[in-house]
């Protein structure tokens, strides 16, 4: 994969891989006001216990937390935790909807990007991972770390 240098990963949601099988990923775009991106741009964004839903055809980015802006005052200001729409296509919208409706996945997010400078939601569509599954996970890292490691010292 090909890193364009016009894509830089603003915040990453590193937890989401761990504690979920990403199945498909998709980009979508994020309806902010003006607080919000500066906020956004300088880092100041959460995506911890961030997911979408689907409302009356359209998708919808909860519990995304943006901090406010530092030099805005409070009459302008935007509320951190409020819901955001996603800007999908209809076809990813449907294709997303019919994926959490009948085979009971979710859709999280999973970085914000700062593309040509559009910022952009990468989202997964993901299963939950059981308490075994992250123990094994676990350990493929820790053999994986080990033979990097014996490959070093050679």
């Amino acid at each position: 994969m090909a890193v364009d240098p016009n894509v830089k990963t603003i915040v990453d949601n590193r937890r989401a891989r761990f504690e979920y099988e990403i199945l498909e990923t998709y980009e979508a775009g994020i309806q902010l006001t003006g607080t919000e991106v500066k906020s956004v741009r300088a880092g100041k964004a959460n995506l911890q216990d961030a997911f979408a839903l689907f409302r009356d055809g359209e998708a919808w980015l909860h519990n995304l937390h943006i901090s406010p802006h530092g030099t805005a005052s409070k009459v302008f200001n935007h509320d951190p935790t409020r819901r955001r729409k996603l800007l999908l296509h209809r076809k990813e919208i449907n294709r997303m909807m019919g994926l959490v409706e009948q085979k009971g996945l979710t859709v999280i997010p999973l970085k914000l990007v700062l593309n040509r400078g559009w910022i952009k939601a990468h989202l997964g569509v993901a299963r939950g991972k059981k308490l075994h599954d992250k123990r094994q996970a676990i350990k493929d890292r820790q053999t994986q770390r080990d033979i990097q490691r014996e490959l070093k010292e050679r």
